[in-house]
């Protein structure tokens, strides 16, 4: 396993390599710049904040100065937060991410597997058909409109929870937007965990555990959801690394300041080095997870090895 691990990480240079490179040019070929006001700066004054941010500089010669500091761990400064570094944003921002990401995918992944897995016990009953009814309703219907819907009731209406802001992290802040970055999660696993279980009962260990008189409790839990779990493993690799850096529609609708919202600001602003920090590290995490989703494989599936 440690080979394994070894050699996916060396293949995950190149990888950020490219990640890195497309997005350095991409970003830079959309109209506008940072410094682009309603009133044009005088030459002298542009002159002297290009030359502050090395933007005088051709592009190639840009660009080898920015993967050379990425490679040392230097985002670079951001350029509309000018008293703040692009890692010191992203180490502000991530925390309230990460609490929101992790309660939300843990929340959708108790919940998914719980409702997948009483509705495939049931296949084909009313509560089998009311569980993927529910999941396709949370599966069509987008978090930046359920988002709304959900501050609308119970904001608005009913006055029970606030519709915006962090409140130095209180949970009754939190509540609104983890249900809404969980419940689109929670569809897609009680989905996948329905439609695994149902294909695992009817294969060929699971009648041998229960012709040697296993209990029913054992076979479901030990053999059936063991085996079950596997696409839902493949799933929660990007999934996590999605939800744990941020939903930019859910920051953004509820004022929240996690790195989801920089993006969205950066991206508006045209902070080049900003946006080009929030996309490295959420490749960074889709890479590192979906290493971890593929060693897990090992755990639950016996067949797996990585020699």
């Amino acid at each position: 396993m440690f080979s394994y691990t070894f050699r996916r990480l060396l293949v995950a240079i190149p990888t950020m390599f490219v990640i890195v490179t497309v997005a350095f040019f991409m970003i830079r070929m959309a109209p506008g710049g940072p410094f682009d006001l309603e009133r044009a700066l005088p030459p002298e004054i542009e002159k002297n904040v290009l030359r502050a941010y090395n933007l005088d500089q051709p592009l190639w010669k840009q660009y080898v100065d920015y993967v050379g500091g990425v490679v040392q761990g230097d985002f670079g400064p951001s350029y509309k937060y000018r008293d703040f570094t692009v890692a010191e944003l992203i180490g502000s921002g991530f925390p309230a991410s990460f609490q929101l990401g992790f309660t939300a995918i843990v929340i959708a992944l108790v919940f998914g597997v719980g409702f997948g897995s009483f509705a495939a016990l049931r296949q084909n009953s009313g509560l089998d058909h009311a569980v993927m009814a529910v999941s396709m309703t949370g599966i069509a219907i987008p978090n930046f409109v359920m988002a709304p819907l959900l501050t609308l009731v119970f904001g608005v209406y009913l006055s029970l929870l606030p519709v915006a802001g962090w409140g130095d992290g209180a949970l009754i802040n939190k509540i609104l937007p983890i249900t809404a970055l969980a419940l689109p999660q929670l569809a897609y696993i009680a989905r996948l965990t329905r439609g695994s279980m149902v294909e695992t009962l009817n294969a060929n260990f699971v009648r041998t555990a229960r012709a040697k008189g296993l209990r029913e409790r054992i076979v479901i839990v030990r053999h059936t959801l063991k085996g079950a779990m596997l696409p839902v493993v493949s799933y929660l690799g990007p999934a996590t690394a999605q939800i744990l850096t941020g939903s930019v529609v859910i920051e953004t609708i509820f004022d929240i300041p996690g790195i989801g919202r920089y993006f969205v600001q950066g991206a508006l602003n045209r902070d080049y080095t900003l946006v080009l920090g929030v996309m490295i590290t959420l490749a960074t995490l889709i890479i590192v997870l979906n290493l971890i989703v593929d060693l897990v494989y090992g755990l639950l599936d016996p067949k797996v090895r990585y020699d």
